[in-house]
């Protein structure tokens, strides 16, 4: 189902092979190349933005239900084209068929949520008293560049570029050089919709290349990165050049907190699908499980024979867990479960690379639960980025907020518990941009989603997400 080359579309046209060099994208699960992916250099990069920049007037002027109606089209194609889009994230990424077809799902519904308050943006009227009238308005930066991760390309470029161009935007996609197949076809999709060309330009290629010279554009008047603390460093300093504002999403060691009174059954299958979805590729996996002393052998227990049950596979397969997505991502992990047996921590459960019968070439890793954990460790302090899983007991409720706030990120918070009263109060104390009580992955588009502390600034998802991308502009007059 996927083409043999993909290259940058720039105006609603694919470059061809011949305009730059070309790097491969590997079948993570068999070691096989995929396709081959134009490697954009600065020339591309700076075309991609000139497009952009020209179809600003028109798409800006435009009335906002007319925007919104491409956008409620692109949504249906997006839909319609789902066995393609979700082959292409599985294949691309590892990851299972049935959750690749959820981002398929997710990256539709921010097309058709944001289609839908496209024609809602306004500004307000200021009461400055008789003898003037002040209004605000608000307008759209113009050109922005999105720069997408691996471990979910197609939704997460949907996260960015979907509200930037309900505001009256175009925006520039730059997805991770690992997983770009379907980012190019959705690219396509939106000229089908009615899109016009330059408003939705993607330029495949490598990070310090492509995606250094598009954050560094001065034609670039808002920038949006997901990906590492170290990438987000780098994106901020080069945005600084013109004063380009950013919003930053950079990965979390999020705190997954189990109570006495917690329905233990519930929150053994909920801490693991924290862990392990995406083979623990998410940013806001819930990396550290507290859980209550009085508990915390039996839920180990629990937790330990619901994780020997996952299975292994390639992603097409649907499989409880798929492989690594990148080969420098599969060797950081088992670097890092050296490191936990290093450090004194114990691996009741999994612990190493695993084997697959017939997919020997996979970047398969076993999911893992380390026991005897402390939070000054380093498999709790910094981000693994794979289905590596530490437990750390705790005595009281202060006790366990204190271990959940003593780390330099702050993305998102679970916790579990029938009180109603400590979900509250815990929710209140936690250092996160997002908490869900009783079920980790609770929200979704119509909720705000960002962090605190390392893990960046600024909010993507919910109404708010179109104002980060619209600036206020006061007119003031006396009358």
């Amino acid at each position: 189902m996927h083409r043999q080359y993909y290259g940058s579309i720039i105006d609603g046209k694919e470059l061809p092979a011949g305009r730059a060099a070309v790097m491969d994208s590997i079948d993570p699960a068999t070691g096989e190349v995929l396709a081959h992916i134009q490697r954009a250099d600065q020339a591309i990069v700076d075309e991609a933005v000139a497009s952009s920049e020209r179809a600003v007037p028109a798409w800006r002027d435009a009335d906002g239900a007319e925007r919104g109606r491409a956008m409620l089209r692109l949504a249906d194609l997006i839909m319609q084209n789902m066995d393609l889009l979700a082959y292409l994230e599985s294949v691309d990424n590892g990851k299972p068929l049935r959750e690749a077809q959820g981002d398929v799902r997710l990256a539709a519904g921010y097309y058709a949520y944001y289609g839908g308050v496209a024609d809602k943006i306004h500004g307000e009227t200021v009461p400055l008293g008789p003898g003037f009238h002040s209004y605000t308005r608000v307008e759209p930066y113009g050109v922005t560049a999105h720069i997408v991760p691996w471990n979910a390309a197609l939704q997460q470029t949907a996260r960015g570029a979907a509200p930037a161009i309900a505001g009256g935007n175009t925006a520039v996609v730059k997805p991770a050089e690992d997983t770009s197949m379907a980012v190019v076809e959705f690219a396509r999709l939106a000229i089908e919709a009615g899109i016009p060309p330059g408003v939705v330009n993607v330029v495949t290629g490598l990070g310090d290349e492509a995606g250094a010279r598009l954050v560094q554009h001065p034609g670039v008047r808002r920038i949006a990165f997901t990906g590492s603390v170290p990438t987000g460093q780098s994106v901020l300093r080069a945005s600084a050049t013109h004063l380009s504002p950013v919003t930053l999403e950079l990965g979390g060691k999020s705190p997954n907190i189990v109570f006495a009174d917690a329905d233990l059954d519930a929150a053994a299958v909920g801490s693991l699908a924290a862990i392990n979805f995406n083979a623990g590729q998410v940013c806001m996996a819930g990396s550290r499980l507290l859980v209550h002393s009085s508990v915390h052998d039996e839920f180990v227990e629990r937790l330990t024979a619901l994780d020997r049950q996952v299975g292994l596979g390639r992603g097409l397969d649907n499989p409880d867990m798929g492989p690594i997505t990148t080969e420098k991502q599969y060797r950081k992990i088992l670097d890092y479960l050296e490191i936990g047996r290093a450090e004194g921590a114990e691996a009741v459960v999994g612990g190493g690379a695993a084997h697959v019968d017939g997919l020997e070439s996979g970047r398969f890793v076993q999911p893992t639960v380390f026991v005897n954990v402390r939070n000054d460790m380093r498999i709790a302090k910094e981000e693994i980025f794979g289905p590596v899983l530490s437990v750390i007991p705790f005595d009281d409720e202060d006790e366990a907020v204190s271990i959940a706030n003593d780390t330099p990120y702050g993305l998102t918070a679970g916790l579990w518990t029938t009180d109603l009263s400590r979900a509250h109060r815990v929710a209140a104390r936690i250092d996160a941009g997002q908490v869900s009580v009783n079920n980790y992955f609770a929200g979704g588009i119509r909720t705000p989603f960002g962090g605190y502390k390392m893990s960046g600034f600024g909010r993507e998802k919910g109404p708010d997400a179109v104002y980060h991308y619209l600036q206020t502009k006061t007119v003031s007059i006396q009358l």
